[in-house]
């Protein structure tokens, strides 16, 4: 698809909402929604983009919305995926929906993961968005298991005690290529091309699809809120973000920088991991630095790369 097609298509996340300025979550939405043109059921978990979006008498949503509970925004959808099913099987209904479930990385990788795991495991023709910024953005900044290490939050503080989160962040996307569905990938919107196609593929694929978008917060990431396509392009150019896709279980990378930036580049503008340079702590970034080297490596194997 070209910049100029997707420009025309509809919106269906209209302008009015109240995320943050320079929120990079509902960027990701209106790529992932831009990538097809049959309806969609959106089922939404509590947080940023379910509580900014829906503020009560008005929705900025274009499509039938379902906001659920922090940890069953998959369990709803494929509800809702299922019924749809029943009645199709019935000759009660006979047009193509789609279903998609947005959750943030708290209600992905933490509270919601017993839904999406089991959502994923019975196979449902569902797709699952996770806009991952890293932490509880709007609860107060507290970290998730999708928190980089030694990144600030004001539940991983910083300090003579501590330096920030103690422990490395999930790998969400290779978790739920483990539950061997048909499609995982990995994204960002920096990257518009490739999200958009990524979401095509999602919704094509009968059966379970996930993707896993990075989405910089201007207010937990402590940048300036016009640089987060930046944050979310400086990701992947570090290989921090990989872009790759799992179809099928085979692994498939879908970017490798012409020059591998070091990961210090990506987080020098980010206000989180300012105590990170100081003396004492530097040991902390070449461990971080160790970590994406060691990860990237592993991804060049898995996709026949290296």
């Amino acid at each position: 698809m070209k910049l100029k097609e997707l420009a025309q298509k509809k919106e269906r996340l209209t302008s009015g909402h109240r995320m943050c300025a320079g929120c990079a979550a509902p960027t990701v939405v209106r790529q992932v929604l831009m990538a097809t043109d049959d309806p969609v059921v959106v089922s939404c978990a509590t947080g940023c983009l379910e509580v900014s979006t829906t503020i009560y008498p008005s929705t900025a949503w274009d499509t039938p919305f379902i906001h659920s509970a922090f940890e069953n925004s998959a369990a709803t959808i494929s509800g809702v995926e299922a019924a749809y099913q029943s009645l199709k099987r019935q000759g009660k209904i006979d047009k193509e929906i789609k279903f998609l479930a947005f959750g943030g990385d708290g209600g992905t990788y933490d509270i919601g993961f017993q839904s999406l795991s089991g959502a994923m495991e019975r196979g449902h023709d569902m797709v699952y968005v996770c806009y991952d910024n890293g932490a509880y953005m709007n609860t107060g900044i507290q970290r998730s298991s999708s928190t980089p290490l030694g990144a600030w939050t004001t539940t991983s503080e910083t300090g003579k005690a501590a330096a920030g989160k103690k422990q490395n962040r999930k790998d969400m996307t290779a978790c739920i290529a483990a539950h061997d569905i048909p499609y995982v990938a990995q994204s960002s919107p920096a990257f518009w091309k490739d999200l958009t196609s990524k979401a095509k593929a999602a919704f094509d694929t009968p059966g379970p699809a996930f993707l896993n978008v990075i989405a910089p917060c201007p207010r937990g990431w402590r940048h300036g809120s016009d640089i987060s396509i930046e944050m979310a392009r400086l990701a992947v150019d570090t290989c921090f973000w990989p872009l790759y896709e799992v179809i099928d279980g085979e692994y498939k990378l879908n970017y490798i920088p012409k020059e591998k930036k070091p990961f210090v580049e990506w987080i020098k503008p980010q206000g989180r991991f300012k105590h990170l340079f100081k003396p004492e702590n530097e040991h902390i970034i070449e461990e971080l630095q160790a970590n994406v080297d060691k990860n990237w490596a592993k991804l060049l194997k898995l996709s026949g790369e290296a």
